[in-house]
Protein backbone atom coordinates (compact mmCIF):
# COMPACT_ATOMS: atom_id res chain seq x y z
CA UNK A 1 0.00 0.00 0.00
CA UNK A 2 1.39 3.67 -0.81
CA UNK A 3 -1.41 5.85 -0.01
CA UNK A 4 -4.75 6.36 0.27
CA UNK A 5 -7.25 8.11 -2.39
CA UNK A 6 -10.73 9.40 -2.38
CA UNK A 7 -13.15 7.69 -5.07
CA UNK A 8 -14.46 11.18 -5.72
CA UNK A 9 -12.08 14.15 -5.60
CA UNK A 10 -8.85 12.20 -5.92
CA UNK A 11 -6.83 13.99 -3.15
CA UNK A 12 -4.49 11.50 -1.87
CA UNK A 13 -4.08 10.76 1.98
CA UNK A 14 -1.27 9.15 3.88
CA UNK A 15 -1.97 5.57 4.76
CA UNK A 16 0.40 5.32 7.57
CA UNK A 17 -2.46 7.59 9.52
CA UNK A 18 -5.86 6.95 10.99
CA UNK A 19 -8.65 8.22 8.59
CA UNK A 20 -12.05 7.84 8.13
CA UNK A 21 -13.78 9.99 5.09
CA UNK A 22 -11.52 12.02 2.93
CA UNK A 23 -10.88 15.65 4.36
CA UNK A 24 -11.36 17.07 1.04
CA UNK A 25 -14.97 16.26 0.23
CA UNK A 26 -15.94 14.16 3.02
CA UNK A 27 -16.44 10.53 0.60
CA UNK A 28 -15.07 7.40 0.88
CA UNK A 29 -11.29 6.52 0.69
CA UNK A 30 -9.42 3.77 -1.43
CA UNK A 31 -6.20 2.01 -0.58
CA UNK A 32 -3.81 2.41 -3.57
CA UNK A 33 -0.77 0.16 -4.02
CA UNK A 34 2.41 -0.59 -6.09
CA UNK A 35 0.99 -2.80 -8.16
CA UNK A 36 4.37 -3.52 -9.65
CA UNK A 37 6.32 -4.37 -6.52
CA UNK A 38 3.23 -6.62 -5.79
CA UNK A 39 3.26 -8.79 -8.72
CA UNK A 40 6.54 -9.16 -8.01
CA UNK A 41 5.83 -11.70 -5.27
CA UNK A 42 2.01 -12.31 -6.16
CA UNK A 43 1.69 -14.07 -9.20
CA UNK A 44 -1.50 -16.65 -10.41
CA UNK A 45 1.57 -19.56 -9.87
CA UNK A 46 2.80 -18.45 -6.42
CA UNK A 47 -1.02 -18.59 -5.53
CA UNK A 48 -0.87 -22.44 -5.72
CA UNK A 49 1.44 -22.47 -2.57
CA UNK A 50 -0.04 -19.95 -0.24
CA UNK A 51 -2.47 -20.43 2.28
CA UNK A 52 -5.89 -21.14 1.94
CA UNK A 53 -7.73 -17.84 3.36
CA UNK A 54 -7.75 -14.52 1.98
CA UNK A 55 -4.53 -13.22 3.50
CA UNK A 56 -3.13 -15.33 0.47
CA UNK A 57 -3.56 -11.94 -1.35
CA UNK A 58 -1.05 -10.39 1.56
CA UNK A 59 0.31 -7.88 -1.31
CA UNK A 60 -2.88 -6.32 -2.12
CA UNK A 61 -3.98 -6.19 1.16
CA UNK A 62 -3.12 -3.22 3.82
CA UNK A 63 -1.58 -5.00 6.97
CA UNK A 64 2.16 -4.07 5.91
CA UNK A 65 3.29 -6.84 9.31
CA UNK A 66 2.01 -10.04 9.01
CA UNK A 67 1.83 -9.86 13.23
CA UNK A 68 -1.26 -7.73 13.07
CA UNK A 69 -3.56 -10.10 11.18
CA UNK A 70 -6.35 -10.93 13.03
CA UNK A 71 -7.64 -14.33 11.10
CA UNK A 72 -10.26 -16.91 11.79
CA UNK A 73 -9.46 -18.41 8.37
CA UNK A 74 -12.12 -16.13 6.51
CA UNK A 75 -12.56 -16.30 2.55
CA UNK A 76 -11.80 -19.26 0.00
CA UNK A 77 -15.79 -19.61 0.07
CA UNK A 78 -17.13 -22.52 -2.48
CA UNK A 79 -18.34 -21.20 -5.61
CA UNK A 80 -21.54 -23.53 -6.33
CA UNK A 81 -22.44 -24.73 -9.62
CA UNK A 82 -26.55 -24.18 -9.41
CA UNK A 83 -27.69 -26.27 -12.43
CA UNK A 84 -31.02 -27.38 -11.17
CA UNK A 85 -32.00 -23.96 -9.84
CA UNK A 86 -30.54 -22.20 -13.18
CA UNK A 87 -32.32 -24.68 -15.63
CA UNK A 88 -35.35 -23.30 -14.27
CA UNK A 89 -34.36 -19.68 -14.27
CA UNK A 90 -33.33 -20.32 -17.87
CA UNK A 91 -29.44 -19.94 -17.37
CA UNK A 92 -27.24 -22.62 -17.91
CA UNK A 93 -23.93 -21.47 -16.28
CA UNK A 94 -25.09 -20.65 -12.65
CA UNK A 95 -23.18 -19.88 -10.11
CA UNK A 96 -23.48 -19.71 -6.08
CA UNK A 97 -21.01 -17.98 -4.25
CA UNK A 98 -21.58 -19.11 -1.13
CA UNK A 99 -20.64 -16.95 1.98
CA UNK A 100 -22.06 -18.62 4.53
CA UNK A 101 -18.71 -20.70 4.78
CA UNK A 102 -16.91 -17.67 6.11
CA UNK A 103 -16.05 -17.60 9.93
CA UNK A 104 -18.76 -15.89 11.24
CA UNK A 105 -21.22 -17.43 8.53
CA UNK A 106 -21.72 -14.58 6.19
CA UNK A 107 -19.62 -12.16 3.84
CA UNK A 108 -18.99 -9.54 6.70
CA UNK A 109 -16.35 -11.73 7.88
CA UNK A 110 -13.86 -10.65 5.04
CA UNK A 111 -14.44 -6.97 5.57
CA UNK A 112 -13.78 -7.11 9.39
CA UNK A 113 -10.99 -9.33 9.40
CA UNK A 114 -8.90 -6.56 7.51
CA UNK A 115 -9.79 -3.45 8.93
CA UNK A 116 -9.73 -4.86 12.52
CA UNK A 117 -5.74 -6.19 11.45
CA UNK A 118 -5.11 -2.74 10.27
CA UNK A 119 -6.84 -1.19 13.48
CA UNK A 120 -4.71 -2.90 15.51
CA UNK A 121 -1.76 -2.44 13.25
CA UNK A 122 -2.66 1.69 13.76
CA UNK A 123 -2.95 1.00 17.35
CA UNK A 124 -6.57 1.75 17.77
CA UNK A 125 -7.84 0.20 21.41
CA UNK A 126 -11.87 0.93 20.34
CA UNK A 127 -13.80 0.02 17.82
CA UNK A 128 -17.59 1.08 16.84
CA UNK A 129 -20.09 0.71 13.84
CA UNK A 130 -23.67 0.72 13.36
CA UNK A 131 -25.01 -2.74 11.78
CA UNK A 132 -27.82 -4.50 10.28
CA UNK A 133 -26.30 -7.52 11.97
CA UNK A 134 -24.00 -9.19 10.31
CA UNK A 135 -21.48 -6.67 10.27
CA UNK A 136 -21.80 -6.41 14.06
CA UNK A 137 -21.57 -10.18 14.80
CA UNK A 138 -18.11 -10.25 12.44
CA UNK A 139 -17.00 -7.08 14.21
CA UNK A 140 -17.31 -8.71 17.79
CA UNK A 141 -15.70 -11.60 16.90
CA UNK A 142 -12.53 -10.21 15.20
CA UNK A 143 -12.20 -7.36 17.90
CA UNK A 144 -12.25 -9.99 20.76
CA UNK A 145 -10.06 -11.88 18.89
CA UNK A 146 -7.90 -9.05 18.40
CA UNK A 147 -8.07 -7.54 22.10
CA UNK A 148 -10.01 -4.69 20.94
CA UNK A 149 -13.14 -2.97 22.26
CA UNK A 150 -16.39 -3.32 20.42
CA UNK A 151 -19.29 -0.68 20.14
CA UNK A 152 -22.22 -1.95 18.30
CA UNK A 153 -25.50 -0.05 17.41
CA UNK A 154 -28.11 -2.05 15.43
CA UNK A 155 -31.68 -1.35 14.70
CA UNK A 156 -34.21 -3.14 17.93
CA UNK A 157 -35.77 -5.09 15.34
CA UNK A 158 -32.42 -6.77 14.06
CA UNK A 159 -32.66 -10.70 13.57
CA UNK A 160 -32.38 -11.96 17.11
CA UNK A 161 -29.56 -14.34 16.56
CA UNK A 162 -27.05 -11.23 15.21
CA UNK A 163 -28.03 -9.63 18.30
CA UNK A 164 -27.44 -12.52 20.66
CA UNK A 165 -23.79 -13.54 18.41
CA UNK A 166 -22.38 -10.04 19.43
CA UNK A 167 -23.42 -9.93 22.39
CA UNK A 168 -21.78 -13.21 23.73
CA UNK A 169 -18.27 -12.23 22.04
CA UNK A 170 -18.09 -9.54 24.44
CA UNK A 171 -18.56 -6.03 22.80
CA UNK A 172 -21.17 -3.51 23.66
CA UNK A 173 -24.51 -3.67 22.15
CA UNK A 174 -27.24 -1.23 21.95
CA UNK A 175 -30.01 -1.26 20.16
CA UNK A 176 -31.74 1.63 18.47
CA UNK A 177 -35.29 2.44 17.85
CA UNK A 178 -34.43 3.22 13.79
CA UNK A 179 -32.67 2.03 10.77
CA UNK A 180 -29.20 1.84 10.24
CA UNK A 181 -28.60 6.07 9.37
CA UNK A 182 -29.41 6.56 12.57
CA UNK A 183 -27.43 4.13 14.50
CA UNK A 184 -24.92 5.55 12.42
CA UNK A 185 -25.76 8.91 13.56
CA UNK A 186 -25.06 7.33 17.04
CA UNK A 187 -21.55 6.32 16.79
CA UNK A 188 -21.02 9.84 14.87
CA UNK A 189 -22.59 11.59 18.20
CA UNK A 190 -20.03 9.18 20.71
CA UNK A 191 -17.52 8.51 18.86
CA UNK A 192 -15.04 11.44 20.21
CA UNK A 193 -16.16 11.51 23.54
CA UNK A 194 -15.43 7.74 23.61
CA UNK A 195 -12.31 7.28 21.80
CA UNK A 196 -13.92 5.26 19.10
CA UNK A 197 -12.32 4.80 15.55
CA UNK A 198 -15.44 4.16 13.02
CA UNK A 199 -15.41 1.69 11.66
CA UNK A 200 -18.94 2.37 9.78
CA UNK A 201 -19.36 0.50 5.91
CA UNK A 202 -16.95 2.99 3.68
CA UNK A 203 -16.43 5.39 6.25
CA UNK A 204 -13.00 4.10 6.86
CA UNK A 205 -10.83 2.55 3.87
CA UNK A 206 -9.96 -1.03 4.86
CA UNK A 207 -13.43 -3.40 4.84
CA UNK A 208 -13.59 -2.95 1.21
CA UNK A 209 -10.12 -4.17 1.07
CA UNK A 210 -11.72 -7.63 2.49
CA UNK A 211 -14.67 -7.67 0.30
CA UNK A 212 -12.68 -6.68 -2.72
CA UNK A 213 -10.71 -10.69 -2.55
CA UNK A 214 -14.31 -12.07 -3.18
CA UNK A 215 -13.58 -10.69 -6.68
CA UNK A 216 -9.68 -12.36 -6.74
CA UNK A 217 -11.19 -15.62 -5.63
CA UNK A 218 -13.46 -15.58 -8.07
CA UNK A 219 -11.26 -15.32 -10.58
CA UNK A 220 -8.96 -17.43 -9.70
CA UNK A 221 -12.23 -20.09 -9.29
CA UNK A 222 -13.27 -19.86 -12.65
CA UNK A 223 -9.47 -20.03 -14.22
CA UNK A 224 -9.08 -16.42 -14.29
CA UNK A 225 -11.93 -15.96 -16.88
CA UNK A 226 -14.46 -14.11 -14.92
CA UNK A 227 -17.99 -14.34 -15.18
CA UNK A 228 -20.11 -12.69 -17.89
CA UNK A 229 -22.54 -11.26 -15.39
CA UNK A 230 -22.42 -10.51 -11.52
CA UNK A 231 -25.59 -10.05 -9.35
CA UNK A 232 -25.03 -9.10 -5.95
CA UNK A 233 -27.67 -8.09 -3.13
CA UNK A 234 -26.85 -4.40 -2.56
CA UNK A 235 -27.46 -2.48 0.68
CA UNK A 236 -24.42 -0.65 1.41
CA UNK A 237 -22.54 -2.20 -1.70
CA UNK A 238 -18.86 -2.63 -0.02
CA UNK A 239 -18.79 -6.21 -2.04
CA UNK A 240 -19.38 -4.82 -5.07
CA UNK A 241 -17.17 -1.70 -4.98
CA UNK A 242 -14.59 -4.09 -4.09
CA UNK A 243 -15.24 -6.66 -6.64
CA UNK A 244 -14.67 -3.38 -9.37
CA UNK A 245 -11.65 -2.69 -7.77
CA UNK A 246 -10.37 -6.18 -7.51
CA UNK A 247 -10.71 -6.42 -11.30
CA UNK A 248 -9.12 -3.21 -12.47
CA UNK A 249 -5.92 -4.46 -10.27
CA UNK A 250 -6.08 -7.95 -11.62
CA UNK A 251 -5.79 -6.11 -15.00
CA UNK A 252 -3.01 -3.97 -14.24
CA UNK A 253 -1.20 -7.21 -12.80
CA UNK A 254 -1.48 -8.82 -16.25
CA UNK A 255 -3.30 -11.76 -14.47
CA UNK A 256 -6.91 -10.66 -16.50
CA UNK A 257 -7.61 -8.40 -19.71
CA UNK A 258 -10.27 -5.43 -19.73
CA UNK A 259 -13.40 -7.57 -20.13
CA UNK A 260 -15.94 -7.18 -17.03
CA UNK A 261 -18.72 -8.59 -16.04
CA UNK A 262 -22.25 -6.68 -16.40
CA UNK A 263 -22.79 -5.85 -12.43
CA UNK A 264 -25.99 -5.97 -11.41
CA UNK A 265 -27.48 -4.70 -8.23
CA UNK A 266 -30.39 -6.38 -6.41
CA UNK A 267 -32.47 -4.05 -3.84
CA UNK A 268 -36.03 -4.56 -2.14
CA UNK A 269 -38.41 -2.72 -3.54
CA UNK A 270 -39.06 -1.12 -0.50
CA UNK A 271 -35.96 0.09 -0.18
CA UNK A 272 -34.39 0.65 -3.40
CA UNK A 273 -32.69 3.96 -3.74
CA UNK A 274 -29.97 2.48 -5.90
CA UNK A 275 -32.53 1.27 -8.44
CA UNK A 276 -34.44 4.62 -8.21
CA UNK A 277 -31.03 6.61 -8.93
CA UNK A 278 -29.69 4.29 -11.65
CA UNK A 279 -33.70 4.47 -13.75
CA UNK A 280 -33.03 7.98 -13.28
CA UNK A 281 -29.62 8.66 -14.39
CA UNK A 282 -28.66 10.53 -10.90
CA UNK A 283 -24.67 10.28 -9.97
CA UNK A 284 -25.98 9.87 -6.33
CA UNK A 285 -28.51 8.33 -4.22
CA UNK A 286 -31.00 10.26 -1.91
CA UNK A 287 -32.01 8.70 0.56
CA UNK A 288 -35.19 6.48 0.67
CA UNK A 289 -38.25 7.22 2.56
CA UNK A 290 -39.67 4.94 4.93
CA UNK A 291 -37.18 2.20 4.30
CA UNK A 292 -38.78 -1.57 5.45
CA UNK A 293 -37.83 -5.03 4.09
CA UNK A 294 -37.73 -8.18 5.74
CA UNK A 295 -33.96 -8.64 4.30
CA UNK A 296 -32.14 -6.67 7.38
CA UNK A 297 -28.84 -6.43 5.06
CA UNK A 298 -30.61 -4.86 2.20
CA UNK A 299 -32.44 -1.87 4.51
CA UNK A 300 -29.93 0.76 3.67
CA UNK A 301 -31.35 3.95 2.95
CA UNK A 302 -28.48 5.87 2.12
CA UNK A 303 -25.56 3.96 0.98
CA UNK A 304 -22.26 6.51 1.58
CA UNK A 305 -20.99 4.97 -1.48
CA UNK A 306 -23.49 5.30 -3.92
CA UNK A 307 -21.75 7.09 -6.69
CA UNK A 308 -19.39 4.05 -6.48
CA UNK A 309 -21.65 1.38 -6.74
CA UNK A 310 -23.77 3.24 -10.23
CA UNK A 311 -20.30 3.62 -11.46
CA UNK A 312 -19.44 0.38 -11.62
CA UNK A 313 -23.33 -0.41 -12.92
CA UNK A 314 -22.74 1.97 -16.02
CA UNK A 315 -19.37 1.16 -16.69
CA UNK A 316 -20.21 -2.41 -17.22
CA UNK A 317 -23.05 -1.83 -19.01
CA UNK A 318 -25.11 -3.37 -15.52
CA UNK A 319 -28.50 -2.72 -14.30
CA UNK A 320 -30.09 -2.46 -10.76
CA UNK A 321 -33.43 -4.27 -10.16
CA UNK A 322 -35.76 -4.65 -7.60
CA UNK A 323 -37.42 -7.14 -5.90
CA UNK A 324 -40.28 -7.78 -3.47
CA UNK A 325 -39.90 -9.42 -0.02
CA UNK A 326 -42.17 -12.26 -1.19
CA UNK A 327 -40.17 -12.73 -4.36
CA UNK A 328 -37.11 -12.66 -1.88
CA UNK A 329 -38.28 -15.17 0.43
CA UNK A 330 -39.38 -17.49 -2.11
CA UNK A 331 -35.60 -17.36 -3.77
CA UNK A 332 -34.58 -18.25 -0.95
CA UNK A 333 -36.62 -21.73 -0.66
CA UNK A 334 -35.66 -21.97 -4.28
CA UNK A 335 -31.98 -22.03 -3.45
CA UNK A 336 -32.79 -24.58 -0.60
CA UNK A 337 -35.21 -26.67 -2.10
CA UNK A 338 -33.05 -27.10 -5.46
CA UNK A 339 -29.36 -26.83 -4.55
CA UNK A 340 -29.55 -27.58 -0.58
CA UNK A 341 -28.26 -23.98 0.72
CA UNK A 342 -30.29 -22.46 2.95
CA UNK A 343 -29.58 -19.16 1.94
CA UNK A 344 -30.19 -15.99 3.56
CA UNK A 345 -33.07 -13.35 2.52
CA UNK A 346 -30.25 -11.25 0.45
CA UNK A 347 -28.70 -13.95 -1.58
CA UNK A 348 -32.96 -15.27 -1.94
CA UNK A 349 -32.98 -11.83 -3.86
CA UNK A 350 -31.05 -12.79 -6.57
CA UNK A 351 -33.09 -15.84 -7.68
CA UNK A 352 -35.88 -13.08 -9.13
CA UNK A 353 -33.52 -10.92 -10.12
CA UNK A 354 -32.20 -13.28 -12.48
CA UNK A 355 -35.56 -14.22 -13.63
CA UNK A 356 -36.26 -10.84 -14.74
CA UNK A 357 -33.25 -10.32 -16.40
CA UNK A 358 -33.41 -13.50 -18.38
CA UNK A 359 -37.25 -12.31 -19.48
CA UNK A 360 -35.64 -8.72 -20.10
CA UNK A 361 -32.90 -10.36 -22.65
CA UNK A 362 -29.97 -8.92 -20.31
CA UNK A 363 -28.95 -12.37 -19.25
CA UNK A 364 -28.62 -15.06 -22.03
CA UNK A 365 -29.13 -18.68 -22.01
CA UNK A 366 -25.76 -19.45 -22.18
CA UNK A 367 -23.97 -16.66 -19.69
CA UNK A 368 -22.11 -17.49 -16.79
CA UNK A 369 -24.30 -15.80 -13.87
CA UNK A 370 -22.52 -15.89 -10.51
CA UNK A 371 -25.12 -14.83 -7.83
CA UNK A 372 -24.57 -14.27 -4.19
CA UNK A 373 -25.49 -16.00 -0.52
CA UNK A 374 -24.17 -13.25 1.71
CA UNK A 375 -25.27 -15.43 4.96
CA UNK A 376 -26.58 -18.32 6.37
CA UNK A 377 -29.93 -19.10 6.47
CA UNK A 378 -30.34 -19.93 10.29
CA UNK A 379 -29.29 -16.57 10.98
CA UNK A 380 -32.84 -15.55 10.07
CA UNK A 381 -35.20 -18.02 11.61
CA UNK A 382 -37.26 -15.12 12.84
CA UNK A 383 -37.69 -13.94 9.66
CA UNK A 384 -38.23 -17.20 7.96
CA UNK A 385 -40.78 -18.07 10.78
CA UNK A 386 -42.90 -15.60 10.54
Amino acid sequence: MTHLECGACGAEHDASRLHNLCTACGKPLLPRYDLAAAGRTLTRDSLRSRRSDLWRYAEVLPVADPANIVSLGEGSTTLVRASRLGDGLGCKHLYIKDEAGNPTQSFKARGMAVAVSRARELGVSKVAAPSAGNAAGALAAYAARAGIEAYLFMPRDTPRANIIETSFTGAHVRLVDGLITDCGAEVARGKDAEGWFDVSTLKEPYRVEGKKTLGYELAEQLDWRLPDVIVYPTGGGTGLIGMWKAFAEMEELGWIGSERPRMISVQADSCAPIVRAFESGARFAEEFPNAATVASGLRVPKAIGDFLILDALRESRGAAVAVTDAELIEGAREIARLEGIFACPEGGACVPAVRQLVATGMIGADDRVVIFNTAAGVKYLDTYTQ
